[in-house]
């Protein structure tokens, strides 16, 4: 029996954080994909990580617990990390606030009641939650803590119309619950951050640089600070960081790491983006 690290989500950016983190544990890789997590096992056993993986539909409460049940047959549960989720351009508004908003709370949920003693997790949330304008104090309270069972009946969410608005307020959401969820993992010695990422390349993000919207995107890196996109490896930094003894002192906190995109789309050379957004 070993310590589990549990990656929901099998991407570039899961995995940077599942190496920096699951050395001498079990990393259980769970996609709506099987494939996609397979793909990504056999990388992490050829770099010397042990795997095992599941397949794992988050906006489904039963297939959290069946991912629970799997991982918990090979040791205690001493970390979670969630990159799943689906993009305004792959999914319909409806699809968006169950994946990215409601399948995150339960996992926040569910995770929380049997995270080992000292344990941490990460959401990986996104950049476009800090564009969304000032909720008022009722809609934050209402996103932080509604019963998940009834997430999706708040008023305002139901009138959404459009997949960019619905993924903002789905990544604000995911910020609010781990706010409110921190406080219940604290009683088991344990913290959960949340971190929102700007552009980083990924096969996807390569894909859409180089496709039909490429200029647009290619525009938006150069008038950011950075001037550049993201690495996995660099989200990767910051979540075992937090993950790790040193930020044992921080728990319910969002961190940003953009290149200082959403800065400039405030106030600096990005400030053009808001007429589309």
């Amino acid at each position: 029996m070993k310590e589990v690290v549990v990656l929901v989500g099998s991407g570039s950016i899961g995995q940077a954080i599942a190496r920096r983190v699951g050395a001498g544990k079990k990393i259980i890789l769970g996609d709506l994909k099987i494939s996609a997590a397979n793909d990504a096992a056999k990388i992490l056993e050829n770099a010397g990580f042990e795997t095992s993986t599941v397949e794992v539909d988050i906006s489904s409460r039963e297939s959290i617990l069946n991912l629970i049940e799997h991982a918990k047959k090979f040791g205690e549960i001493k970390n979670l990390i969630n990159a799943a989720g689906v993009s305004p351009s792959q999914a319909s508004v409806e699809k968006i606030l169950q994946v990215d908003l409601y399948g995150t709370a339960v996992l926040l949920e569910e995770f929380g009641k049997i995270i080992s003693e000292g344990g941490s997790g990460v959401i990986i949330s996104s950049q476009s939650g800090h564009r969304l304008h000032a909720l008022t104090e009722e809609e934050n309270f209402l996103l932080a803590t509604t019963p998940t069972e009834k997430l999706l009946e708040i008023d305002f969410l139901k009138k959404i119309s459009d997949t960019l608005k619905a993924y903002q307020f789905a990544k604000r959401g995911n910020v609010l619950r781990v706010m409110y969820e921190a406080t219940k993992w604290g009683k088991r010695n344990a913290t959960i951050n949340s971190i929102s990422p700007g552009i980083i390349i990924t096969p996807l993000a390569n894909d859409e640089l180089h496709g039909p919207r490429g200029e647009g995107y290619r525009k938006m890196l150069e008038k950011s600070p950075a001037k550049r996109a993201g690495t996995p490896d660099e989200v990767g930094d910051l979540a075992e960081f937090l993950m790790s003894s040193r930020g044992k002192f921080i728990s319910g906190a969002d961190f940003l790491i953009d290149g200082g995109t959403t800065a400039s789309y405030f106030f600096g050379d990005l400030q053009y983006l808001k007429k589309t957004h």
